[in-house]
């Protein structure tokens, strides 16, 4: 009887450390597929150069803590950064016209920016904004691949200002005058290939956590 007592609690005793072990197993599953889901693989060399260029001229100016923002067109990717961490990846749709900086043209420009106004807090998800101002209807989502006449900015609106005289900023290529925005679109379908007139659409969502995140002044670099 005391051997059979004991081999019941050897069996109970490894049962739960089994059990042990699987859950921390899973947890770690969990927490690597929610990190990958977040820094998605290895970043190109024109992300990882141009995020550099950007963490280091921020520690110059004293803010290496501020978020900032990298705009890869030919990824049609945004990567988020707070500090040298990469927090947050997604999706987006630069110009249909490909990059540029004239007025007029519809074609996204290049180089840095920051922002410099944001509108749109706490808006409902879809709410169309005209001349950033909330118009009180919201849109509706298409998740399928279709272009729609309508170019409607919905939910979020973070309003880019160019740092760069001769590239960005000025008479006929001002990104600010020209109303670049980083914002959301009905077309979400059209996410991930160009498709806007300039600017830099998100998912309606996407643009509500990136809004939350990144301050006005924040730094974003828009590259080829």
């Amino acid at each position: 009887m005391p051997n059979d007592g004991l081999s019941r609690g050897l069996r109970f005793y490894l049962q739960r450390a089994l059990l042990a072990g699987m859950l921390l197993m899973s947890l770690s599953v969990t927490q690597a597929a929610a990190q990958g889901h977040a820094q998605g693989g290895e970043l190109s060399p024109a992300v990882r150069a141009a995020a550099g260029q950007l963490r280091a001229a921020l520690a110059g100016e004293g803010s290496q803590g501020m978020p900032f923002v990298i705009v890869s067109i030919g990824e049609q990717r945004l990567f988020l950064f707070e500090g040298s961490q990469l927090v947050a990846r997604y999706p987006v749709s630069t110009a249909t016209k490909g990059a540029g900086n004239r007025a007029g043209s519809d074609q996204t420009p290049l180089g840095l920016h920051r922002v410099a106004e944001k509108f749109g807090e706490e808006a409902p998800e879809g709410m169309i904004f005209k001349a950033r101002r909330p118009t009180g209807e919201v849109a509706h989502i298409l998740k399928a691949a279709v272009d729609v006449p309508e170019d409607h900015v919905t939910t979020r609106i973070l309003w880019l200002d160019g740092l760069e005289p001769g590239v960005n900023k000025g008479p006929g290529i001002d990104s600010k005058s020209r109303f670049i925005y980083i914002h959301g679109t009905p077309e979400e379908g059209l996410i991930g290939q160009p498709a806007s007139h300039g600017c830099v659409r998100m998912r309606n969502a996407d643009v509500i956590a990136l809004f939350d995140r990144l301050p006005v002044g924040a730094r974003v670099s828009i590259i080829p």
